[in-house]
Parts: structure tokens; C-alpha cells; sequence
């Protein structure tokens, strides 16, 4: 999403290079919204966590927000009470510079974790940062959050209320140390629609269940997890009623289902989007447990990459999950080949099916248990060898 494009009214973003990164490349941003904001969020639950995801969940509670200030480069992770002085630097000078209360201010960072935050080239660049925020500015924000991401990543989306249009844009980053339980990233909503605080809390929580909760790129939970929304009401829409609260539901859940979708796409490394179904479980909540296994599985996720059918591996997964699984029931299908019935191959034309499947960009793995209705999904991808080239030198 370029310039030119209609953004959310009343929201202003820029993203600069600061010097934080060793390349030059842009490194701190902001979004600030014209007037304030409601606001909500849900974090990591990493037990480690970063002096912004600290800040933030104090400062969350007041459901109000005027700013998010970003920078990447740097985690501002494992650095004790100077960390914490440092996040509140970074929030106080945007406060001073807006002259407004350094409490309706929000921060997250990330990058490399235990180095200390170079805060003095981001206080340096914060007061020409603010001046050069616009209304057209998200695409240079989105460049400015980005740590190993290939792409920025910006969704758009519009909807209306008795009449009134409102809109709704999202932007993450997010390409490794990707994990449900929240999943590892940064994300910030933005809509112009009028909601409390506590409507867009109970919004967010269901669609990030749905959305950044269900992906896995390599099975680790980072401690900088945050995602933010804003809600300034400048559009004019009012959520009144049940009616339009799943209106907005729908709409933001397209939002961060779409932008989970493009951080598996842009995952490190990654060459292939694999979406994991299981149906016919005890409950949901086994199917989940046997979709999140199968995804994070490094065995399968090897095998997607040499796009070898082995669907041995896959069914082995399936039953070290810890929950009820019959093999002489399952069956396993990629795209709608059937590799696997009552738990044995359907033989090596199936395979020769499957594998041309493997060879495509974008596929599904479906697991049928046949044992009850419980189903679930899960986005993973595959481990390549450019996957351990950028993990193994990433502080260098």
C-alpha cells in the first residue's frame, strides 16, 4: 500500500532511519491520531518480556491513547531498569513534543535481544520524526518496524454503519521467532470508527485468536509480542448494538487474518504457506493441540521444503500430540489428494498426486480423525536452508 492511498482519518504516521540498525535502513516510527483515542491490546506471554511490553501493560489499563512510537534494531529486551528508563524516554519526549500527558503514549520495539537501546539517537531523531508524520505515511512506518521482513506489511479495509463508512488498516512485522500463544510479532490497528475501550478489547481478543494466534514459523514465543488497536471515532460511525459490533468484528478479523497470512508468506526463509486442518476430534481443543504439533513439527516442516509426501511424518506428529488419536480412523489429504485412509498410504500414484501439490506456492494438509466434530486450523510454513543462514548470524 503506497501513497495516494485513503487512510483512516485522523491518524498521521511516518517511519525514518535513526541509526539504530547497521544498515542505513529505517528504523523508528510513529502513528499519532489527531485526537484520542480508545484503546486496547494484548501482549506475549512469554515470561520474559520487554521493557515496552512492561510500560505498555500498565499504561493500556487507561483505554486511551494519542501515539505508538516504534523502533526496530534493538528489543530493549533483558536490560533492566535502564530498559525501563529508556521506553519511558522514548514515550516522554513524543509527549512533550505533542504537549499532551506522557500516559497516553504507547511503545514497542524489537530486534536483538540484552544489547542496551542506543536511546540517544532515538531521542535525537523523535522531534523531526513528529514533523514529518502525514496522513500518507503508514508505508514508511511499516518499513521502520520491519527486522528480517522481506515486505512491509499494510492491510485496508472500509465497512459502514447505518451510512457512515468507516475504515479499519492494519500493520505488522513479523518473518521468525513466530509462535502462537499470541504469536511473535508486532501489529497496530488503526480505525477512524467510534468504540470503548472495552468493545475493542473484547474485539481484538477474538480476532487475534483467529488471526496471529494460529501461526507458527519455528515454535518460539519472543518476549516483544504486542498488538495494539486504536480507535478515534473521526469517521463519525458509532458501534451502538450488537449488530454493528459484528459488523466491526468481521471487518477486523479480515484485517488480521490478512495480515497473518503475510507474515507466514514472508517468513524466513520460507518457500511454501501450508495451512494445517484438523477435523474429527474429541473437542476443539484436541483438534488444536494436534494442528499446532503437526505445524511446528521441524520434521514435517523439512519434508514440505524437499516436497517429499512423507506422510509418515505428519501422522507421527499427529499422535505425539497428547491427545486421543485412532491411526486406523485417520485419514490425510493434501489439497484433496488422499494420501492416507483408515491410517495406511493410498499407494504411489496418491504420492505422485501429492507431490505436485508440494511443488505448489500455497497448499493444505487436512488430518480427518473421524472420532467427533472438534476441528481446528493452524498457518505454518516450511524450514529451508535460508531459514539456519539467517538465525545462525543474526546480531552480525
Amino acid at each position: 500500500m503506497k501513497k495516494g492511498i485513503d487512510y483512516c482519518i485522523g491518524f498521521h504516521a511516518a517511519g525514518i532511519s535513526a541509526g539504530i540498525k547497521k544498515n542505513g535502513k529505517k528504523d523508528l516510527g510513529i502513528i499519532i491520531s489527531e485526537s484520542p483515542a480508545n484503546a486496547a491490546g494484548v501482549f506475549t506471554t512469554n515470561r520474559v518480556q520487554a521493557a515496552p511490553v512492561v510500560l505498555d501493560r500498565e499504561r493500556i489499563t487507561s483505554g486511551i491513547c494519542r501515539a505508538i512510537i516504534v523502533n526496530s534494531g534493538n528489543a530493549n529486551c533483558c536490560t533492566g531498569e535502564q530498559g525501563i528508563r529508556d521506553a519511558r524516554a522514548m514515550t516522554g519526549l513524543v509527549a512533550r513534543e505533542l504537549g499532551i500527558s506522557e500516559d497516553m503514549i504507547l511503545v514497542a520495539s524489537t530486534g536483538v535481544i540484552g544489547q542496551p537501546l542506543p536511546i540517544e539517537k532515538i531521542t535525537r531523531f523523535v522531534p523531526g520524526l513528529i514533523k514529518s508524520a502525514e496522513s500518507e505515511g503508514f508505508q514508511d512506518f511499516a518499513e521502520a518496524i520491519m527486522t528480517t521482513d522481506t515486505v512491509p506489511k499494510i492491510i485496508l479495509r472500509e465497512g459502514d454503519l447505518d451510512g457512515k463508512r468507516f475504515k479499519v488498516m492494519g500493520i505488522a512485522k513479523g518473518a521468525g521467532m513466530i509462535h502462537p500463544n499470541m504469536a511473535t510479532l508486532l501489529g497496530f490497528i488503526c480505525t477512524d470508527i467510534q468504540a470503548t475501550s472495552t468493545m475493542l478489547q473484547d474485539a481484538l481478543n477474538k480476532a487475534n485468536e483467529k488471526s496471529f494466534n494460529r501461526i507458527t514459523i519455528d515454535g518460539d514465543t519472543s518476549t516483544n509480542d504486542t498488538v495494539l488497536i486504536i480507535a478515534n471515532g473521526m469517521s463519525g460511525a458509532v458501534i451502538k448494538h450488537a449488530r454493528h459490533q459484528k459488523t466491526f468484528q468481521d471487518i477486523l478479523d479480515d484485517v488480521m487474518v490478512s495480515l497473518s497470512r503475510l507474515v507466514i508468506k514472508d517468513a524466513e526463509g520460507a518457500t511454501k504457506l501450508v495451512e494445517i486442518i484438523v477435523t474429527g476430534a474429541k473437542s476443539n481443543e484436541d483438534a488444536r493441540i494436534i494442528a499446532d504439533t503437526v505445524a511446528g513439527s521441524s520434521l514435517v516442516k523439512t519434508a514440505l521444503f524437499g516436497e517429499d509426501a512423507n506422510w509418515g511424518r505428519i501422522l507421527a506428529a499427529a499422535g505425539r500430540a497428547g491427545v486421543p488419536v485412532e491411526p486406523d480412523k485417520t485419514e490425510i489429504y493434501f489439497n484433496d489428494v488422499a494420501m492416507v485412509k483408515a491410517g495406511k498410504g493410498c499407494g504411489p500414484e496418491a504420492e505422485a498426486e501429492a507431490t505436485k501439490v508440494l511443488c505448489t506456492p500455497e497448499f493444505s494438509i487436512s488430518i480427518h480423525l473421524n472420532m467427533g466434530s472438534g476441528h481446528a486450523s493452524v498457518l505454518t510454513c516450511d524450514f529451508s536452508i535460508d531459514y539456519v543462514k539467517i538465525n545462525a548470524d543474526y546480531r552480525s
